[in-house]
C-alpha cells in the first residue's frame, strides 16, 4: 500500500494492528466466559466452547507475536476485561438465541477488520497476513454457525445487532490507538 507524508510509519501501523487484535481476541474470550457463565442449554454450550476454544488459540497467538515484536497491549485491557464480560451475561441472560446474535454482530466486525488488515500489510509481513486469514476465517465460521442457531430471530435483532457493531468498532478504534 502507498504510504501518504504524515502516516505512521508501518512499524507503528503493524504495532497498533497486533494490538486491537489481542484485545479483541481478549475480548472475545470475555464475552464467552459471560455466555458461559449464564447459558444452561447444552447445546448452545457446547458450541460456545468450541469457539472459546479457538479464540484461546488466537489469543495465544497474538500474545506470542506481541512478545516477539515488543508491542504493549492497549491500556483498556481492565475496561475489555469487564465490558466483554458483561455483554457475554446480558446477551446470554435475553436468551440462547441473543448470546448467538451477539456472535454475529461482533464476528461480522472482525471480519472486515482482519480483511482491512490484510489489505493494508505488505509483503514483508506475509507471516502475519496468513496467521489473519486462518482467523478470519474461524472467526466467519462463528458467524455462520451462530446465523444457522437463530440468532436473526431474537426480538429486536436488527437493534441489538447494530448496538453490538457499533460498539465493536469503537473498541477497534480506541484499541489501536491506546
Amino acid at each position: 500500500m502507498r504510504r501518504l507524508p504524515g502516516d505512521p510509519p508501518e512499524t507503528q501501523d503493524t504495532q497498533g494492528m497486533l494490538r486491537v487484535d489481542h484485545a479483541g481476541e481478549y475480548g472475545a474470550m470475555r464475552i464467552y466466559a459471560g455466555q458461559l457463565a449464564v447459558l444452561k442449554d447444552k447445546k448452545a454450550r457446547g458450541l460456545i466452547e468450541e469457539m472459546a476454544a479457538q479464540e484461546k488459540k488466537h489469543l495465544a497467538a497474538f500474545e506470542h507475536l506481541m512478545r516477539e515484536r515488543q508491542v504493549r497491549p492497549t491500556v483498556l485491557m481492565p475496561l475489555w476485561h469487564v465490558a466483554g464480560y458483561a455483554l457475554g451475561a446480558v446477551t446470554a441472560l435475553m436468551g440462547e438465541k441473543a448470546a448467538f446474535a451477539c456472535t454475529v454482530a461482533v464476528e461480522s466486525v472482525i471480519g472486515d477488520h482482519y480483511a482491512a488488515q490484510q489489505q493494508r500489510l505488505g509483503a514483508d509481513e506475509a507471516a502475519l497476513v496468513e496467521t489473519i486469514e486462518a482467523f478470519r476465517k474461524d472467526e466467519m465460521e462463528h458467524h455462520d454457525t451462530s446465523l444457522s442457531e437463530g440468532a436473526e430471530q431474537v426480538p429486536f435483532y436488527p437493534v441489538l445487532s447494530a448496538g453490538i457493531k457499533l460498539a465493536s468498532r469503537l473498541a477497534i478504534w480506541l484499541s489501536t490507538r491506546v
